[in-house]
C-alpha cells in the first residue's frame, strides 16, 4: 500500500504553484464573440487562456491535447487503460464588473488570500488540480485508469466547450469538478432560462429611452442604470426618498439637456444564489414604475418592478416549489434591457428541483403580464436535475478523503449552482471552497483564501489517486 503526506508534498510546491496561477489569472478571458474568429471562436481571451494551461502542461512533460481552441485536457496513467476519469475546470471567467480595488486580471497575494477574477471560479481549483498531477506525475504512482484534467473555455456561459468534447471524446466513466465547494456537491438541480422580447416603444407623459442591468444570466445585477425624458422635479425628490427607505442599494440622479440619469448600485453575487445579493435593475424599475410611462416601457418597468421584484424564490409567479431532497427553486433576474425606439429583453435564470418543470415556469411567468402581449420563452442552455447518490463509491471516497485531511464533518448536499459535474453520469463537484470561507464567486474584488488552494492540492491529488485506482 502507497503511503503519501500529501501536505507535505503540496508544501514543496507552494512558491511555483502560485507563479503559475499568477501567471493564468492575468489573462481576461472573458467571452467575446465581437472578437471571435475561426482561431478563436469564443473571442481571444478564453483561447489565450487554454493556451496557457497547456503551454504550462507541455512544459511540465504532459500528455496534451487541444480540441478546435474550445477545450483541451492534460493526461496521466497508462495509455493503453480501456477507461479514463475525468477532472473538469474551467478557464474562462466572468466580466470583471466595477468597482475594483485593484486590476482584476492582476493577481495581488497578501499573506492569507490571492485576489483576481477567476481566483476562485475557476483559475484557483483548476490550477490546485492541475499540481495534484504534477504530484502524481513527479512521485510516479502507479494509476489504473487514465485520467484526464479537462480544462473548457465556456462554462460561464453555453458550455460550447464542453458540448464539443462530449463530440468527439468517449465519455469518461465517472470524475469530480473542482467548481464548487466541500464537502461535495452530488445533486445540481435543474438550469433554465426564460427569456421575453419585445419592442421598446414609449407614449406616456414620460419617455424611457434607456435600461440597463446585468451582465450575464447567472449574475445578479450589481448596477442599473436608466435615461428619462420629462421627468419632474417630483422624481428627482422622490429618488432620494427611495433610497433612504431602502438602505440595502445606493445611487445617484443628475440632470442634463432635459434628460434625468439615474444609478442604483444594488450586490452583485453569484446567480445560483441570489437571495445573497440585491438586484439593483429590479429596484430601479421599482422605483420608476410608479411614473407616467407607456407602451412596452410601462409594461417593463411594471413587470421588473412588480412580481420581479424582491422576490428569489418565484412566489409572486407562483412557481415557489420546493422537494424535499433538492430543495427549493430559486429565480435570478439577470439581464433588463430597453432602449426607446428598439428593443426590450429580460433574461431570467431558475435553478430548480425535480418535480416542476420548466414548462410549468415558463407558465407562471406568463401569468403576471398583466395585458402584455408577450411571451415569455424557454431559452437555451436548459439543464436537469442532477444527483448521484450518496451510497456510491465515488461519493463515499472523496467524502472520506475530505473528512481525513481536514477533520470536518463530511457530508453530501445539492446546490442551485450548474457545474461540469453534472455532465457525467457518475459526476460530481468538490471543493474548492470551504465551509467557513467567504464566498466572492462572481463579485467584485474576487479572492481565493491561500490556505484553502493549498488543502485542495493535497485533497485533490489523494482524491484522484484512490478514485483512479478503484478496483
Amino acid at each position: 500500500m502507497v503511503t503519501i503526506n500529501w501536505q507535505n508534498e503540496t508544501e514543496k510546491r507552494k512558491t511555483e504553484f502560485i507563479e503559475d496561477l499568477s501567471t493564468l489569472l492575468a489573462v481576461e478571458s472573458v467571452r467575446d464573440d465581437s472578437q471571435a474568429t475561426d482561431q478563436a471562436p469564443l473571442g481571444p481571451g478564453p483561447k489565450a487562456a487554454l493556451d496557457k494551461i497547456l503551454a504550462m502542461a507541455k512544459r511540465d512533460g504532459f500528455r496534451v491535447k487541444n480540441i478546435d481552441n474550445l477545450v483541451g485536457y492534460i493526461e496521466i496513467g497508462p495509455q493503453d487503460a480501456q477507461d479514463y476519469v475525468a477532472i473538469l475546470s474551467h478557464v474562462d471567467v466572468m466580466p470583471a464588473g466595477e468597482g475594483w480595488q485593484t486590476d482584476p486580471f492582476k493577481a495581488v497575494v497578501t499573506d492569507d488570500k490571492i485576489i483576481a477574477r477567476g481566483a476562485s471560479d475557476d483559475k484557483g481549483p483548476g490550477m490546485a488540480a492541475y499540481y495534484a498531477f504534477k504530484i502524481l506525475a513527479e512521485l510516479d504512482l502507479p494509476l489504473k485508469r487514465r485520467v484526464r484534467l479537462i480544462f473548457g473555455t465556456d462554462e460561464e456561459n453555453d458550455w460550447t466547450c464542453m458540448n464539443r468534447y462530449f463530440e468527439v471524446e468517449p465519455a469518461p466513466a465517472y470524475g469530480f469538478s473542482p467548481d464548487a465547494e466541500y464537502p461535495i456537491i452530488n445533486g445540481e438541480k435543474g438550469n433554465v432560462q426564460i427569456e421575453i422580447k419585445d419592442q421598446a416603444t414609449n407614449d406616456g407623459t414620460l419617455t424611457l429611452d434607456n435600461f440597463e442591468a446585468g451582465l450575464r444570466t447567472n449574475m445578479v445585477p450589481g448596477k442599473a442604470r436608466a435615461t428619462v425624458t420629462g421627468g419632474t422635479k417630483d422624481l428627482v425628490s422622490d429618488f432620494e426618498t427611495y433610497l433612504s427607505h431602502h438602505p440595502v442599494i445606493s445611487g445617484s440622479l443628475s440632470q442634463e439637456d432635459g434628460k434625468i440619469y439615474l444609478l442604483i448600485n444594488g450586490r452583485q453575487v453569484h446567480g445560483a444564489m441570489p437571495e445573497t445579493g440585491e438586484n439593483a435593475g429590479t429596484y430601479l424599475a421599482h422605483f420608476l414604475q410608479q411614473y407616467d410611462f407607456g407602451g412596452t416601457a410601462k409594461a417593463f418597468l411594471t413587470y421588473l418592478g412588480t412580481p420581479s421584484h424582491d422576490d428569489t424564490i418565484g412566489e409572486k409567479f407562483g412557481i415557489n416549489y420546493t422537494d424535499d431532497v433538492m430543495g427549493a427553486l430559486s429565480m435570478n433576474v439577470g439581464i433588463q434591457r430597453f432602449k426607446a425606439g428598439d428593443t426590450l429583453y429580460i433574461n431570467y435564470n431558475f435553478r430548480y428541483p425535480k418535480g416542476i418543470t420548466p414548462e410549468e415556469i415558463q407558465k407562471g411567468l406568463s401569468s403576471q403580464r398583466n395585458g402584455w402581449a408577450v411571451t415569455p420563452q424557454i431559452g437555451g442552455h436548459a439543464q436537469v436535475p442532477h444527483y448521484v447518490s450518496p451510497n456510491d463509491p465515488l461519493v463515499a471516497t472523496l467524502l472520506r478523503i475530505y473528512h481525513e485531511q481536514t477533520g470536518l464533518p463530511a457530508h453530501d448536499q445539492v446546490i442551485g449552482g450548474g457545474t461540469y459535474g453534472r455532465l457525467m453520469a457518475r459526476g460530481v463537484a468538490f471543493g474548492a471552497l470551504f465551509p467557513d470561507s467567504p464566498d466572492t464567486m462572481h463579485q467584485v474584488n474576487e479572492f481565493a483564501m491561500l490556505d484553502d488552494l493549498y488543502r485542495s492540492i493535497s485533497i485533490y491529488a489523494q482524491a484522484i489517486f484512490e478514485i483512479t485506482n478503484f478496483d
